[in-house]
């Protein structure tokens, strides 16, 4: 069968059923079977439950979900709809990305719901934040013997996000196929996030209650064969789809009138609806638990920034610095003759209007290059 033939079939059988969605033609769809494969790159980790298991446990939350939804209402507080994409008129999103031809969509869907909370805790929608998915991917998934062909998981990207941290885009460009982390700048330990905490949640209701109040969240699902064909509306696997393996994409925001999730993919913003896709509760295991960054370490270098503001009250050694986007950073106050340092440089800086880089340790300025 062609491919125009296979989607022909496709739109008659959803048309048959009286589908929540629409197929059509698509760079992804177009790709030989092995090609579209390549686009994956989720595998359940270690102790973790089996694609079939996920798609179980997904159904039941979904059950649970309405039954209790019936008997006690919104139970949890959550609004019965929510989108980060149009927060109060702000899209607290990043660009859509495109991962190619390597399985490294974990890299993607962890590092979008990053992007995200640091927006967030910023109040920042206009914030610029550009997280390397090539650092995350070939250089950390590398190193636990991940590549483009056997794929990751959320909790490891995530552990590693905590402990070495990931730098930014422009220290190392992501292009597709495996690579050796040689691509990395000369000054990448100084450039990197960390992840403090985060968390796991295992039903609808947690899972709503944790995304509209903190932003978005990794999800990783069953990619079954109709699915690279999706143009708009509600997903929902169709009869006689074939498995094809596990994908992970960033969940943006739910629908409890339609019973829909709304995800950011990593396959281009020609994909679906403008790159994002929606799919219904309980389908293909997209809800059996995803995660979502709590908090993020403070501590980096902040090179050529801007002091925007300083402020200080009559307590010893209790002064504050708004440098660039990033806030108010308080002057270390670890004894007299560094925070005094530290205040003159700021205030000569501002006064001078130029641009510092400074040391943030945990949300204090500890040293000052002015």
């Amino acid at each position: 069968m062609n491919k125009s033939e296979e989607l022909n079939a496709l739109r008659s059988n959803l048309l048959q059923n009286d589908s929540t969605w629409n197929a059509g033609t698509n760079m992804i769809f177009e790709l030989s079977e092995e090609e579209q494969s390549k686009r994956l790159g989720y595998t359940p980790g270690p102790g973790e439950p089996s694609f079939s298991e996920q798609e179980a446990m997904a159904q039941a939350n979904l059950l649970n979900f309405n039954v209790r939804k019936s008997a006690y209402g919104n139970e949890f507080g959550a609004p019965a709809s929510f989108d980060w994409r149009n927060k109060g008129g702000l899209n607290f999103l990043t660009p859509i990305k495109d991962q190619g031809s390597c399985g490294s969509c974990v890299a993607f869907g962890t590092i979008a719901a990053v992007e995200s909370r640091i927006k967030i805790i910023k109040n920042n929608a206009a914030y610029a934040v550009d997280h390397s998915e090539a650092h995350l991917f070939y250089c950390l998934a590398r190193a636990e013997s991940r590549n483009c062909g056997n794929g990751w998981w959320p909790e490891r990207a995530l552990e590693n996000y905590k402990t070495t941290g990931v730098t930014d885009e422009a220290c190392y460009p992501y292009t597709p196929g495996d690579q050796n982390c040689t691509g990395r700048c000369a000054d990448w330990q100084n450039r990197v996030t960390k992840v403090q905490t985060y968390s796991n949640k295992t039903n609808i209701a947690a899972i709503k209650e944790w995304l509209s109040t903190n932003g978005p969240m990794i999800a990783c699902f069953s990619v079954y064969s109709d699915f690279f064909a999706y143009n708009s509306g509600v997903y929902r696997k169709s009869a006689n789809a074939q498995f094809r393996g596990g994908h992970c994409v960033c969940c943006v925001g739910y629908n409890d009138a339609q019973q829909f999730w709304i995800c950011k993919n990593s396959w281009g913003a020609g994909w679906g609806e403008s790159g994002y896709f929606r799919i219904g509760y309980g389908e293909c295991g997209i809800d059996s638990a995803m995660q979502g960054v709590d908090a993020l370490v403070d501590t980096a270098w902040l090179n050529n920034i801007s002091v925007r503001g300083l402020w200080n009250n009559k307590s010893d050694r209790n002064a504050y610095a708004y440098l660039g986007n990033e806030g108010w950073k308080r002057i270390s106050p670890s004894n007299d003759a560094n925070f005094y340092l530290l205040l003159n440089d700021l205030a000569t800086a501002k006064t001078a209007g130029r641009n510092v880089s400074a040391h943030i340790v945990d949300g204090i300025i500890t040293e000052v290059y002015a």
